[in-house]
C-alpha cells in the first residue's frame, strides 16, 4: 500500500452493539462461569469482564456476590422436576413421589460443577425456591405426615441432598477409590481402628443406591415422627389460641430453638 494513500478509518459505531445490562443477563453469565470454573471461577468482576462492563456497573442490578448467589441457585433450581412430572399422584405413591424430587434436585446441583458448594451457603428465596419446598411438603402431607413434622422435614431433607451433592462434587465420585477419605480408611491401622478397617468397603461404597438408602431412612422416621412438644398457651395452628404474651414467648423460643434452611444449605434464621 503506497504512503500516501488514505487512511480507513473505522467507526465505533461498525462495533457490534451490546447487549443490554440487566439482572438476567448477570445471572445467565454468571450461571455459565459456575457451569465451566467452577465456584471459585465465579466473582463480580469475572462476570463484568465476561459482559464487557465494569464491576461497578453490577451494582446496579445486584447489591453483592452474595446475592448474586442467590439468584444463581434460585435460577438453577427452576430445572428441578416436580412430583406432578415424576411419578403421577394417582399411584398413591407418596414416597416415590417425594424421592422422585429429591432425586431431581441431586440431578440439579450435580451438573454443574460448584454449584452444590454454592448452595451450601446459599438461600434461594424466589419462585422456584418456594416451588421445590410446595413440591416437598405435598407428598409429606398427602402421606398423612402431621403437617408440622412435614414443615420441619423439609429442612432435613434438603440439607441431606445439599451435603451428599457437595461431597460428590467435592470428590468428583461417590466417596469412591479416588477419594481421599475412601484411601484413609483402607489405610486405618487394624490395632487402632479395627471396626474401620473391617468395614473400610462398606464405609465407600453404595452410590446412588446408598443415596435411596439414606432417603429412605429419613423418610421413615418422618413418618413415624410425632410433631415437638408446643410452646404453653399455643394451638398448633399459628395464630389460634395465641394471647399476646404467648406470642411473645413463641418468637423468644424461636430466637433461642435455632435456625432453619431453606433451599440450599445455608442456615438462616427461624421467621
Amino acid at each position: 500500500m503506497s504512503e500516501n494513500a488514505p487512511r480507513e478509518i473505522v467507526s465505533r459505531r461498525a462495533r457490534p452493539a451490546k447487549a443490554p445490562l440487566s439482572q438476567g443477563a448477570i445471572v445467565t453469565t454468571g450461571l455459565e462461569l459456575l457451569s465451566q470454573y467452577g465456584l471459585s471461577g465465579l466473582s463480580l468482576r469475572k462476570v463484568a469482564t465476561a459482559l464487557d462492563t465494569g464491576p461497578a456497573s453490577l451494582y446496579v442490578y445486584v447489591s453483592n456476590l452474595d446475592e448474586l448467589h442467590s439468584l444463581i441457585l434460585e435460577r438453577a433450581l427452576g430445572d428441578v422436576v416436580g412430583p406432578q412430572e415424576g411419578v403421577a399422584r394417582e399411584t398413591g405413591d407418596w414416597r416415590g413421589r417425594l424421592k422422585s424430587v429429591l432425586r431431581s434436585y441431586l440431578n440439579v446441583l450435580t451438573e454443574r460443577p460448584g454449584l452444590a458448594q454454592l448452595a451450601m451457603n446459599t438461600v434461594a428465596a424466589g419462585p422456584h425456591a418456594l416451588r421445590l419446598t410446595e413440591s416437598l411438603l405435598e407428598p409429606l402431607v398427602e402421606g398423612g405426615v402431621d403437617p408440622r413434622v412435614a414443615a420441619w422435614a423439609v429442612d432435613l431433607l434438603l440439607l441431606q441432598v445439599t451435603g451428599t451433592a457437595a461431597g460428590q462434587s467435592a470428590s468428583h465420585t461417590w466417596n469412591g477409590p479416588l477419594s481421599p477419605l475412601a484411601r484413609a480408611y483402607v489405610n486405618a491401622p487394624a490395632r487402632d481402628f479395627p471396626l474401620i478397617h473391617t468395614l473400610h468397603v462398606d464405609l465407600s461404597s453404595g452410590g446412588l443406591a446408598r443415596f435411596d438408602w439414606a432417603l429412605d431412612v429419613l423418610i421413615d422416621g418422618i413418618a413415624h415422627s410425632r410433631p415437638a412438644g408446643r410452646i404453653p398457651g399455643t394451638s398448633s395452628t399459628p395464630g389460634v389460641g395465641e394471647t399476646s404474651s404467648t406470642k411473645a414467648e413463641a418468637r423468644a423460643a424461636g430466637a433461642v430453638s435455632g435456625v432453619r434452611a431453606g433451599p440450599g444449605g445455608r442456615r438462616s434464621p427461624r421467621p
